[in-house]
């Protein structure tokens, strides 16, 4: 019967739509300004009679040619929605059902016909009677009626109406009993009842700032009672014969609302309306195969025709849901568009970015995504002050406007409007109610053209969809290659309008960040370059970077770069310069709060990690998790503590979870004592007087808190503000705050910790002579998987210039190898510009170990082979 049923809702769904077609050839959409060339109220549309059109109709179906929206001008446009009609609430009804027999030819005992509206009861009611007869034609027509009609929804399942001032009144009068205390406390109550839906309505059209703050963290009030109807769908879902009749109401269901929200306004007249969404979304087999095809991407197409404050509702309501109920939903989602993606064939002819039912289920599966967030464990109170000197402006500016190159992000990074409505952001979430990874959608990424999806990004146009404007269903690949097209085209650029100024200005300018150094005075080099670069001309630290050795001969395509940051790196942590401090059990670094360096050897620091982002390069830097959250604009609070201090986070927490009596006990004020680099004390107090205020069971939160304010921002304040001061001066005009989180800002810098080298033999390419089966080749990885991780390490050192893996893991890193002649006794070599190794055709497998763990190991500097 379930196989008949979906036959049927297909049948009925197809017909539906092959009627739309014919009215839009035969009556058109009533847009005089119509672009569809299949429709004919488009100007250039050439007349035909019915047969013609029917005929047509049937071509577009088939051809899934695109649909036009009715017209709010257009008179009589409801006669392409036949649903809408009793006529057609009577067919739907029998398609509903799967069969046509005498039953329906004749009235039942009770046809529910002036029933437009549901609630728990009345279905209960209906069921019961279906039951008894084993006829559910009678409900299957009900469901057919009220779910295929939003104004029927809308009413539907509300909650039970509040007693009026006059209702409790009166009811207070039968009382005798009541003394009149109690009588005004029930009537003063009642106003509080009165006055709370009224609020809520008023507030659901744009809450202000202060509404946003109570509504983040106060129950969002809506009309539907959403445990009835999620107790009808359990009762009604398990029955077979019912459950179709869903399927079909939303297909009649969807246009329609799609309509309202895109001509009529209806949810500024009625912020009831979002009831429709609530109801519908609360079906749990939305996600199965028979909704995917037509139903789902429709309602989906409808839902995100919603207006911002709608959204910002829907997000907020579901941020209340549970953790399972959040999943469910993004499964739905999910679903929709894996379903569509596999079942279609995208490439750079056919853009996953046009089509409309995977990008408007990505607009749903965004609402969801701020829910998350907004039922997580947020911190919002601690945000770092954006209190530094304005970053001096290019002298190339006026030039730059001149030529049409303006930069569009001056201003700032792009901001979700769907994000500031609801006035929060990613990275306020701690801990979301379920994974971000669960966002993310692999079969997606794989058939996105990130390179035309960067360009719909850059150009902001509403008739291109860009998938970086949902960063949260992209992974950290997907996104890093937006990024690379981001720097890439910024160089690109910078490049271009250096050529022009230095026509205009007749003066020979570099078009390349080019670093000239000596490998003993590297960091004085690098130091005084760059900061003269970054006082005189910022916008130069935007071209792409070319470091050159001085007395080497190496020329640089990307590895004489990487072992320049490789080196600056390791000199700005080695431990004797006292700039870090390291802990020896996290094996993580620190600010050291009493270094004798100056802030532009902490500005240099910054500016080379946002050099590294820029260019491409993986960085051996280790920090805990707090510099990337704060580099994104959030203070350290005492749960980052357990990363950058895990000693003093177990004593405060020790502390707070003490069960005596802190003063008599501990013995401990408001006045804690650090050491400087040469071990002498120094006193701090987290109040005024702190020596004198003792810590006690009452006050010992606000000792914590002002102990984790003080070691991860006040004490380091200066040090980070010229460090972020110099990574913004790189990536100020970059969409790097948009699109990462905290943690893949960290994996964008360092890499991958985890080096998977059967990812990186399955992804090698070989070249001159060799392939995989090749002996020397087959020795080669026999004998690299059996190096110890060290060797590994220098391996990857040796072979790519870093020894981590980038992004992605080793299996993006696409190494060649290629042949470099017969049997010798030459080394190994590599070009690690383009990660290539050049291995001789060694004898035996023991004289491959031998030379390749001998050019591993002491390999350092470049030459011209």
């Amino acid at each position: 019967f379930k196989k008949l049923s979906q036959l049927h809702w297909k049948r009925a769904a197809a017909k539906h739509l092959i009627e739309r077609y014919y009215h839009q050839l035969t009556e058109g959409c009533g847009n005089e300004a119509c672009t569809n060339e299949a429709c004919g109220s488009s100007p250039g549309f050439q007349r035909m009679d019915n047969n013609a059109a029917a005929i047509k109709a049937l071509e577009l179906y088939k051809n899934n040619a695109k649909l036009c929206d009715p017209h709010p001008s257009k008179k009589g446009a409801s006669s392409a929605f036949p649903e809408n009609s009793a006529k057609g609430a009577h067919n739907f009804s029998a398609c509903s059902n799967g069969k046509m027999n005498h039953k329906d030819l004749q009235p039942t005992r009770e046809d529910f016909r002036d029933l437009n509206f549901l609630t728990e009861e009345k279905v209960y009611e209906i069921l019961s009677l279906c039951s008894e007869t084993e006829d559910y034609s009678p409900l299957i027509r009900v469901i057919g009626r009220v779910f295929s009609s939003a104004e029927s929804l809308v009413q539907s399942f509300r909650k039970a109406k509040q007693h009026t001032k006059e209702e409790l009144k009166s009811l207070q009068a039968k009382d005798e009993d009541k003394d009149e205390d109690e009588k005004e406390t029930a009537s003063g109550s009642s106003t509080a009842m009165e006055v709370e839906p009224e609020a809520s309505a008023s507030s659901a059209d744009g809450p202000s700032d202060g509404e946003n703050n109570v509504q983040k963290f106060g129950p969002v009030e809506v009309s539907v009672d959403i445990e009835a109807v999620r107790r009808v769908y359990d009762k009604l879902l398990s029955n077979e014969k019912i459950e179709a009749a869903f399927l079909n109401a939303l297909v009649y269901l969807s246009p329609n609302v799609e309509c309202d929200l895109t001509y009529h306004n209806v949810y500024a007249a009625d912020p009831n309306y979002l009831n429709v969404f609530i109801i519908v979304m609360e079906n749990s087999n939305l996600h199965s195969p028979e909704y995917l095809e037509i139903a789902l991407p429709q309602f989906c197409k409808a839902m995100s025709k919603l207006p911002l404050p709608a959204l910002a509702k829907l997000a907020r309501l579901w941020s209340q849901y549970s953790a399972d109920q959040i999943r469910r939903l993004v499964e739905t989602f999910q679903q929709l568009i894996t379903y569509t993606v596999i079942s279609n064939e995208f490439s750079s002819d056919n853009l996953v970015n046009e089509d409309d039912g995977v990008v408007a289920a990505t607009k749903c599966l965004k609402i969801v995504y701020y829910a998350n967030v907004l039922g997580g464990d947020l911190d919002m109170d601690h945000n770092e002050e954006d209190d530094d000197e304005p970053i001096p402006e290019s002298s190339e500016l006026t030039l730059q406007e001149l030529l049409g190159e303006e930069r569009r992000n001056k201003k700032g990074p792009r901001v979700d409007p769907l994000e500031t409505e609801l006035g929060i952001r990613s990275s306020d979430c701690r801990k979301p109610l379920i994974s971000f990874e669960d966002f993310i959608n692999e079969p997606l990424n794989d058939v996105l053209e990130m390179d035309k999806d960067y360009t719909f990004f850059k150009v902001e146009t509403e008739s291109k969809f860009s998938f970086m404007t949902c960063p949260f269903i992209l992974n950290a690949v997907t996104k890093n290659l937006g990024l690379y097209y981001d720097n890439r085209i910024r160089m690109y650029s910078e490049r271009r309008i250096t050529a022009l100024y230095s026509l205009v200005q007749g003066q020979q300018l570099n078009p390349y960040l080019r670093l000239k150094v000596r490998r003993d005075h590297i960091i004085d080099d690098a130091l005084v370059r760059l900061e003269m670069i970054a006082m005189e001309n910022p916008a130069d630290l935007k071209k792409q970077l070319y470091v050159e050795f001085e007395g080497e001969q190496g020329v640089d395509e990307g590895g004489v770069s990487k072992e320049f940051f490789q080196l600056v790196v390791e000199e700005i942590f080695n431990r004797d310069i006292g700039m870090f401090t390291y802990d020896e059990s996290t094996k993580l670094f620190w600010f050291n709060p009493s270094s004798f360096e100056n802030e532009g050897q902490f500005t240099l620091i910054g500016i080379v990690l946002g050099l590294a982002i820029y260019n491409n390069c993986i960085l051996d830097v280790h920090f805990p998790m707090v510099v990337y959250r704060k580099l994104m604009g959030k203070k350290g609070t005492f749960r980052d503590l357990a990363d950058s201090h895990p000693v003093l986070y177990q004593s405060l927490k020790d502390l707070l979870e003490y069960e005596g009596n802190v003063e008599e006990d501990m013995m401990i004020t408001f006045q804690i004592s650090q050491t400087d680099l040469f071990g002498n004390p120094l006193m701090y107090d987290l109040k005024e007087g702190g020596d004198k205020i003792p810590v006690t069971n009452e006050n010992r939160k606000d000792f914590v808190a002002l102990y984790a304010e003080y070691m991860l921002n006040k004490s380091v304040e200066k040090q980070f503000k010229a460090f972020r001061r110099g990574f913004h001066m790189v990536t100020n005009e970059s969409p790097l705050k948009y699109l990462f989180r905290p943690e893949e800002i960290e994996l964008l810098i360092c890499g991958s910790r985890n080096l998977d080298f059967q990812a990186l033999e399955d992804s090698t390419e070989y070249d001159g002579g060799y392939n995989k089966d090749s002996r020397i080749i087959r020795d080669f990885w026999e004998t690299v998987h059996s190096f110890g991780q060290e060797q590994k390490r220098l391996f990857l050192q040796f072979t790519t210039g870093t020894d981590r893996a980038p992004v992605g893991g080793l299996g993006k890193l696409k190494m060649i190898i290629a042949k470099n002649g017969p049997d010798s006794d030459r080394l190994p070599t590599s070009h690690t510009c383009f990660n290539v190794l050049l291995l001789p055709e060694y004898s035996t497998k023991e004289k491959l170990t031998e030379r390749l763990l001998k050019a591993i190991t002491y390999a350092k500097g470049f030459g011209m082979l």
